[in-house]
């Protein structure tokens, strides 16, 4: 805060004409403190041992950027004049200067126990306990100081000061009503005060109350800052076309006199909506027009990286975040911006030591609080039970329980269980058979977003006529090799258990399986997953999936695009299970997916026409849903259906429908090892 005092000097007898020094009073007076100290180094010169110049020398010092050489020279002077008040009032004040609170904090309580209702000792208490954010008696004493000389400015200016500065340790408390009603009292002594009006719209962001945060907007007297804070309130609410067209209103009110903090703010969040918007072209240009204007600036340091976020750009965003880090090491948008991309990176140590860094700086604040504990929840020890009901049209019903642990041992490594017992029955043939699983895994983080997944387990089958043991598993490996793109590559064995007669069977499907996903920033993707099969029974399978989709919007997350399949086995064998040697399905599809503080959800629906061997084309329909309820942090709870009509080797249609139950549960708060730090 900057410290402005009003200079109260005795005149003694030394005045003179010759020793007139009343334009050098004026000179500090109006802040032209430059001049002022070469007023009165000529004025020393002549007359060097004068008690007032040499005081008025040293504020001039101060005041011109040399606080140090300033105290020193009050120190002089108190050494020859040890009982002048006024000479104390300076040097407290050159305490400050220094950002030597706790030292001024010390004198000026000394200095007011020699004058209680000195105004200007008051107000230098009051401030210094501002800087040690003594905050509660820093408004006592700018109180009393307001009692000695009501409405005075400078003491109404440090009183605003300290409340705006209670206010904020407030909020970091998450005492927001009470930091409201202290911005209120700023806001009734400064009617539209900006700094108050700021805290306060921060704080309603804070508590996602937007449309009080809308209120305070709209009081705003700058229409930049009026338009590009309306522009947040739409992103916000979820509705970024208004946000953008927001944001171009307001680089339009940019001129010649703009301030330049106003015009970058205007830019900013213009470039932002362009991001928000996936109008990522039209963002890219902006940013390379504001390299050449505004090069290193923090403002475009913030873009640059919240491009690389939204583009999939990890190193980029890295690199800018590192960047605004070394320019200032206690940056929000730096430490919490890197903390994300390093979670998107995989890289949960370095996502978990710049989360916490942004509290140590930012204590309690909500994004960094929020993914603190993601990370943590993501580690944290959590089973989940499903169990369900499925049935078809050919008489075949199945239930099924299946339960799923998961321990993460530290951050690249974990282990899980799972088992599960399944029985099914033909209501048609009575045949009925049972079959119980259980398998270890183990997940390994190799580098960053690339994980090994391996898989071990047995299970137990039995049927009226064949009881048997056998292993089960897989290997997967996981990668993110681009950005936008997703590899899966792996093995896995697995037993036929659609019905009775297969598990009867012992059919056992020994795949090779490649999953590649890319996507792109103007929302386009193509997924290609291939499956060969070689099964105990010795047939073989081929299966071919593509999918050719857009993402529409992404708060709810809609997408649709056209699927084809493609299915072939080298052996028909119809009797027993569904094997031709050709098939095909052609599929429009659309997906649907969001969620709210309690609920998530997704739906997708697929309808087309499928081609069985020569066969006339027949219709197909599917259609699945889910929903989740979130009752703690730490309890979810979900449902979710199924239905699907496929061919069959007669082609007279097959229906097939699924309903399940979902709980998890995250056994502990916190993951079982500590998260280490950098």
């Amino acid at each position: 805060m900057k410290i402005v005092f009003t200079l109260v000097l005795v005149i003694t007898s030394f005045w003179s004409t010759a020793q007139n020094m009343s334009s050098g009073f004026a000179l500090l007076e109006q802040g032209k403190n430059q001049e002022a100290m070469s007023f009165f180094e000529v004025v020393l010169k002549d007359f060097p041992s004068n008690k007032t110049a040499r005081l008025c020398y040293a504020r001039a010092v101060g005041l011109s950027g040399k606080p140090n050489e300033a105290k020193s020279l009050f120190e002089t002077l108190l050494k020859e004049y040890p009982s002048d008040f006024e000479l104390k009032l300076n040097y407290a004040e050159s305490l400050l200067w220094n950002k030597e609170y706790n030292e001024a904090l010390t004198y000026y309580t000394l200095l007011v126990e020699e004058q209680p209702l000195n105004f200007t000792a008051l107000l230098g208490l009051a401030n210094s306990q501002f800087n040690v954010k003594a905050f509660d008696d820093a408004l006592i004493n700018v109180a009393i100081a307001l009692e000695v000389t009501p409405n005075q400015n400078n003491a109404l200016v440090s009183q605003k000061y300290i409340r705006l500065g209670k206010a904020s340790k407030l909020i970091a408390a998450l005492e927001f009503e009470t930091a409201i009603e202290l911005l209120d009292l700023i806001l009734v002594t400064f009617p539209n005060d900006s700094d108050a009006q700021n805290t306060k719209i921060n704080t309603f962001l804070i508590q996602d109350n937007l449309e009080s945060a809308e209120k305070v907007y709209l009081q705003l007297k700058d229409s930049i800052t009026l338009l590009t804070g309306l522009s947040l309130i739409e992103h916000k609410r979820f509705d970024n076309k208004k946000a953008l067209n927001f944001a171009r209103q307001a680089t339009s009110q940019i001129n010649k006199e703009t301030p330049t903090n106003l015009k970058e703010l205007a830019l900013e969040r213009f470039v932002q909506a362009l991001i928000w918007n996936g109008k990522f072209k039209k963002a890219e240009r902006q940013l390379k027009i504001l390299d050449t204007t505004y090069p290193n600036q923090d403002f475009l340091i913030r873009l640059q990286a919240n491009f690389g976020m939204y583009t999939g750009r990890l190193k980029e965003s890295l690199t800018a975040y590192k960047t605004l880090l070394l320019k200032d090491s206690t940056s929000f948008d730096g430490n919490l911006g890197i903390a994300n991309a390093y979670r998107a990176k995989g890289d949960l140590t370095s996502a978990m030591h710049f989360a916490k860094k942004t509290l140590a700086y930012y204590p309690n604040q909500k994004d960094a609080v929020q993914l603190v504990a993601t990370i943590e929840n993501s580690l944290s020890p959590s089973v989940e039970t499903v169990m369900s009901y499925t049935v078809d049209n050919g008489k075949n019903e199945a239930f099924s329980m299946q339960a799923h642990t998961t321990i993460s041992w530290k951050e690249r490594f974990s282990t899980s269980f799972h088992c599960g017992y399944r029985t099914t029955e033909n209501q048609i043939s009575k045949e009925m058979a049972y079959n119980t699983n259980a398998s270890f895994g183990a997940n390994y983080r190799i580098i960053n977003n690339t994980w090994i997944h391996g898989k071990l387990g047995f299970l137990k089958a039995n049927t009226p006529t064949n009881d048997y043991t056998d292993v089960n598993g897989s290997v997967f490996i996981k990668s993110r090799p681009l950005p936008l793109q997703y590899l899966a590559i792996g093995y896995k064995r697995e037993l036929q258990n659609f019905n009775a007669a297969l598990i009867e069977e012992k059919i056992f499907m020994n795949s090779l399986e490649v999953n590649y996903n890319i996507g792109t920033r103007y929302g386009l993707g193509w997924y290609t997953g291939y499956t060969f099969t070689n099964q105990t029974d010795g047939n073989t399978r081929n299966l071919l999936f593509t999918s050719l989709y857009y993402n529409f919007s992404k708060r709810p997350i809609f997408k649709a695009g056209l699927n084809y399949q493609y299915l072939g086995f080298k052996n028909r064998i119809p009797e027993l299970y569904f094997s031709p040697s050709k098939y095909q399905a052609v599929e429009l599809f659309a997906s649907l997916e969001g969620s709210s503080k309690k609920w998530n959800y997704a739906a997708d629906v697929a309808g087309g026409f499928q081609f069985v061997e020569e066969m006339t084309g027949t219709s197909l329909f599917r259609i699945n849903a889910k929903a989740n309820y979130n009752i703690s942090p730490r309890l979810l709870i979900g449902v979710y259906g199924k239905y699907s009509t496929i061919a069959s080797e007669t082609a007279t249609g097959f229906e097939f429908t699924e309903a399940g139950f979902k709980l998890r549960w995250q056994i502990v708060k916190n993951p079982i090892f500590r998260i280490k730090s950098k």
